[in-house]
């Protein structure tokens, strides 16, 4: 689990897809799943209409009004998800990349796999604006 704080306040927490702990949402696990069935779970949430889930600029999806983020990680057999979430007061926007509250160094690494796509955030050769910090997977 990271933690990552404001003055003092805890704002966002992401699960580890090899550590934990598992998130639920209605039962449903989603740490260390498989991203395609993660993707028709919430595909079919929003067709139902009992989430508004969203897709950020890397494909990333998510649900504002709970301040949920899924991302993947790369783990020895493949890629599988990791839930990243904020509290309510920065949970508007939590899906967009530019004016959401989920930490910068939490969109590094792979991608949102979609059909035919392997790519990874940042590019070769880009410098973040974190510095010499490293994600943990």
């Amino acid at each position: 689990m990271y933690a990552y704080f404001v003055d003092g306040w805890l704002f966002c927490v992401a699960a580890d897809a090899v550590h934990g702990p598992q998130v639920t949402l209605w039962g449903r696990k989603l740490t260390a799943c498989v991203p395609a069935d993660l993707g028709r779970f919430l595909s079919h949430a929003h067709g139902c209409e009992v989430l508004d889930v969203s897709y950020g600029p890397r494909g990333n999806p998510g649900v504002d009004g709970l301040g949920l983020v899924v991302r993947v990680q790369e783990v020895a057999g493949g890629v599988v998800t990791r839930p990243v979430m904020v509290g309510r007061t920065w949970a508007d926007r939590c899906t967009d990349d530019w004016e959401g509250a989920i930490p910068e160094r939490e969109r590094e690494g792979r991608l949102w796999l979609h059909p035919g796509e392997t790519g990874s955030w940042p590019p070769p050769g880009h410098k973040p604006r974190w510095g010499d910090w490293q994600p943990p997977f």
